[in-house]
């Protein structure tokens, strides 16, 4: 694993904003940069795959666990949700995508550091922009990336014959683009698609449906809204009994919650691509992360290292959180390298790169183009 130097390409924004891409810059300062990119050896690709799809299979058996044993009180799952949750696994509803985190130094394995099983961005980022980036750049090289294949062949297996809504919250330019990149790919696939906001979905209580702003029913919904948000909403209590479909499936709640990861080593305790992880903070002395069970965009991580604490702000404080030994993250140039590792209908697909200047990769952390030899 290699970060080299480059020059960006001459008007590189107006060939992102024509690729989709118009969230590019975040308060004046670049997200997708393409001053630098990572190069690797196609063995270092070979672990990335073989650890997603084992990662994967991991995660199956330990949602079937935490079923088994009843474990959603400890997950801060409300009860409410639960018949939702057993539901859909029972009906073995499809999941479409989702990006395992990983840590990789270059020597050891690499390290799960979360599951982003329900709502994961940075996909047009990982699956368009940094092709054509590489092609452009270094059009010999390959890349770890099949995602945009993957997605429609992944639309066509869903078994949807309804019209297919996409929705997520109006004032979020990156969930938007990333909405709207995955309906293009259902309409590469075949389907009929509508795209809305989740504010304008209503609900008709006599037919118990959830209806579109042109009062059509929503049978099928793409939301890139979290499950944990949604459940606990006016309209999202109506899920017991309404007649929709929602992607990602509502088991998927299990998979995002980072409680999965102390679940995950206790039942495959030392396997090379977890880190120790528990409920207890006992557990650790030093050199461990504390992270809030459904947290997002690394808000509220405490970093406990070699005696000091370093912790983001954000709005889950004062929550119940998992604790996780402190992964080894290589510092390249004075940069955190991060793996966003993406599945694509329960199979490994190819990967991005997030970099920030600190441990904990959040909302600002840049995205970098990689390829292999």
């Amino acid at each position: 694993m290699q970060r080299i130097i480059h020059p960006p390409r001459m008007n590189w924004q107006n060939i992102v904003e024509s690729q989709g891409m118009l969230y590019h810059t975040i308060d004046g300062d670049p997200y997708w940069d393409e001053t630098a990119c990572y190069c690797f050896e196609s063995s270092e690709i070979d672990l990335f795959e073989n650890a997603t799809n084992e990662l994967q299979e991991c995660c199956i058996e330990a949602a079937q666990y935490v079923i088994d044993k009843d474990l959603f009180e400890k997950l801060q799952i409300p009860a409410h949700a639960i018949p939702l949750i057993v539901d859909s696994w029972e009906k073995d509803e499809p999941s479409l995508y989702g990006r395992f985190d990983l840590a990789f130094d270059g020597i050891n394995p690499p390290k799960l550091l979360e599951y982003n099983a329900d709502t994961p961005t940075s996909l047009l980022e990982a699956s368009v922009i940094q092709w054509f980036w590489m092609k452009d750049v270094y059009p010999d090289a390959d890349q770890f990336n099949s995602i945009h294949e993957r997605l429609i062949e992944a639309w066509k297996g869903m078994g949807i014959s309804s019209d297919l809504h996409f929705a997520c919250v109006p004032e979020a330019a990156e969930d938007l683009g990333n909405l709207e990149y995955l309906r293009d790919t259902a309409i590469q696939a075949g389907l009929t698609t509508t795209q809305l906001f989740m504010n304008d979905i209503g609900f008709e209580e006599i037919e118990g449906r959830y209806v579109d702003l042109d009062e059509k029913p929503i049978d099928t919904m793409f939301k890139l809204y979290p499950w944990e948000w949604l459940v606990n909403e006016y309209f999202g209590r109506k899920l017991a009994t309404a007649r929709v479909r929602l992607i990602e499936p509502a088991w998927k709640m299990l998979l995002s919650n980072k409680g999965l990861l102390a679940v995950l080593w206790k039942l495959f305790e030392g396997h090379e691509n977890l880190l120790q992880a528990d409920f207890n903070a006992d557990t650790f002395r030093d050199n461990y992360v504390a992270k809030p069970l459904l947290s997002r965009e690394g808000e509220n991580v405490a970093v406990h290292r070699n005696g000091q604490i370093h912790e983001t702000a954000g709005s889950y404080g004062g929550k119940p959180p998992v604790y996780q030994k402190l992964a080894p993250i290589p510092c390249i140039d004075g940069n955190y390298p991060v793996i966003g590792s993406w599945v694509v209908a329960g199979e490994s697909a190819g990967i991005g790169i997030r970099e920030d200047r600190q441990l904990v990769t959040t909302n600002a952390s840049r995205f970098l183009p990689h390829f292999f030899k």
